[in-house]
C-alpha cells in the first residue's frame, strides 16, 4: 500500500494526526500532489480546522483550477464557516462541468436551506435523488426541507386565522 493509500485509510478510521503525519510525507515530496492535498484539507476539516483546509483546497485549485474534489471540499468548508453564497458559487463550477453530481445538488441544497430558501433546496435534494435513490444526505434533508414546508404553511394559516 503506498503512503497516500495509507494516509487516507488512517483518515477515514479517524486517526487524523497519523494520517496528516503520512499526508505531510508525501507533499514533501511532491508538493504538487493535488489529491494529497485534498486529503490532507479533508482531515483537518474532519479536525475542525476548516481555515487550514481552505488553504490545501486553494493550492489544490491553483495547481488545477477545475478540480471537482477541491472545488466540493471548499465549498463544504465555507459552508460550515456560515459563507452559504460563497458555497453554492463552488457547487454550481461543479454542476457547470458534471450535471449529475449528486453530492453538489445536495450540498447546495444545504447551503439553500440555511438561506432558508427551502423549497430551492427541496428541488435541489429531488434532484439529488433522482441520480443517488440511496443518497442518505439528500433523503434527510429531503424530509427535514418537507417538514419545515408543512410548518410554514401551518404557521401561516394560523396567523391567517387569527
Amino acid at each position: 500500500m503506498n503512503l497516500l493509500d495509507q494516509a487516507f485509510d488512517l483518515s477515514e478510521n479517524e486517526q487524523y494526526d497519523e494520517a496528516l503525519k503520512c499526508y505531510d510525507k508525501v507533499l514533501s515530496e511532491d508538493p504538487k500532489n493535488v489529491k494529497a492535498l485534498i486529503d490532507k484539507g479533508v482531515t483537518l476539516q474532519n479536525l475542525g480546522r476548516i481555515k487550514q483546509a481552505l488553504a490545501l483546497y486553494d493550492k489544490a485549485l491553483n495547481i488545477n483550477s477545475k478540480n471537482l474534489h477541491a472545488l466540493l471540499n471548499k465549498g463544504s468548508a465555507l459552508h460550515s464557516l456560515g459563507k452559504y453564497n460563497e458555497a453554492i458559487i463552488l457547487y454550481d463550477k461543479v454542476l457547470s462541468h458534471d450535471k449529475k453530481c449528486a453530492i453538489a445538488l445536495a450540498y447546495k441544497g444545504l447551503s439553500l436551506g440555511e438561506l432558508d430558501k427551502i423549497q430551492e433546496a427541496l428541488k435541489y435534494f429531488k434532484k439529488a435523488l433522482a441520480i443517488d435513490l440511496d443518497y442518505d444526505l439528500a433523503n434527510m434533508s429531503k424530509k427535514i426541507a418537507q417538514d419545515l414546508l408543512k410548518s410554514k404553511i401551518k404557521e401561516l394559516k394560523h396567523s391567517k386565522t387569527q
